[in-house]
């Protein structure tokens, strides 16, 4: 199935997106619905904000549910549709539950879908990672960091989004005749305290772990910040996604392996691009298959200065 790749540069810190309380009542909606309160999220802030400059005709927003719950995702999509948002792109908190509602929204506005698609509703486009190759690169990263093998465990926000099933899979496919195992997952359901409790029970229940692997951005600075209370840093092997400062300083210092980026900054400028030119009728930055993918990247000790550089230098800009 051929995929549309675009290009960008991650970014790890972002600035909150000013949209003015005085916006022009003829100005067209575009929201950008996340599923759960992260810091992760403020890098696709930052590329929405980019692209509400180019997009003067627009009012771009980016919406924060106060639980990482389908029923309040939902609820707040319907409120967007009620006040006449022309367009809505989001990351489904439970995408195969929802494709009834995310159905309904799509033949009110029109709907994009990023970071967890929702394949069977009837999105346009879904702009975002391949998971499960971002999972593949975890899988590698678990090997290199477990040469003779060992017992892994994952932790992950919402065990039922397509993002964490799809990234799982991507691992589960990889390390398939090693020995390195993944031997359970625990979902937190996006609560920061519940996250660290897990990793805490599991660190108590399996004093053989030989890894953990934060599957969401905040589940590997909370495997970080676990291992190091309890004095077992470098003695567990730690896999990581997304460039959470925690992270990416660990990295630095070794005591993660490496965490596998996305791009969130290009879905929030991208998206919110495509979405306008979609509106005025300019359909062709949309595949045959409305799937956009954005390249992640490896971050290991080699090249994580240079990553961080680089995202210093564009928030500069």
């Amino acid at each position: 199935m051929k995929r549309l790749l675009v290009a960008g540069v991650s970014v790890a810190f972002a600035i909150a997106l000013g949209t003015g309380s005085a916006v022009a009542a003829d100005k067209k909606v575009l929201a950008f619905v996340v599923n759960g309160a992260s810091d992760f999220w403020k890098i696709a802030e930052a590329g929405v904000k980019k692209a509400q400059g180019e997009l003067p005709n627009y009012d771009l927003q980016l919406k924060y549910p106060e639980q990482a719950a389908a029923a309040v995702q939902q609820r707040m999509m319907d409120d967007l549709v009620a006040a006449g948002a022309a367009g809505i792109m989001v990351s489904a908190v439970d995408p195969k539950n929802q494709v009834e509602h995310l159905n309904k929204i799509a033949s009110q506005a029109l709907l994009f879908t990023t970071d967890s698609d929702a394949p069977n509703s009837k999105r346009i486009a879904y702009i975002g990672s391949s998971n499960v190759d971002l999972g593949k690169d975890a899988g590698k990263l678990m090997l290199k960091a477990l040469p003779n093998g060992g017992k892994c465990v994952g932790f992950v926000g919402l065990p039922g989004a397509d993002n964490a099933r799809e990234r799982i899979e991507g691992v589960k496919e990889t390390i398939k005749g090693s020995k390195v195992e993944l031997v359970d997952v625990r979902g937190d359901e996006i609560d920061q305290t519940r996250a660290k409790r897990n990793v805490e029970d599991i660190l108590a229940a399996m004093p053989d772990i030989s890894c953990m692997v934060g599957f969401y951005s905040y589940n590997t600075p909370r495997i970080y910040e676990v291992l190091k209370e309890a004095g077992k840093l470098n003695k567990i092997q730690i896999i990581g996604f997304d460039e959470d400062p925690i992270t990416l300083g660990g990295v630095k210092e070794g005591a993660i392996s490496g965490t596998v980026v996305q791009q969130p900054f290009e879905w929030g400028y991208q998206g919110m691009k495509l979405m306008a030119k979609y509106i005025e009728g300019d359909k062709s930055g949309v595949p045959a298959n409305g799937i956009i993918i954005v390249p992640g990247k490896v971050i290991d000790k080699t090249n994580v200065d240079d990553f961080m550089a680089s995202m210093k230098t564009m928030l500069k800009k």
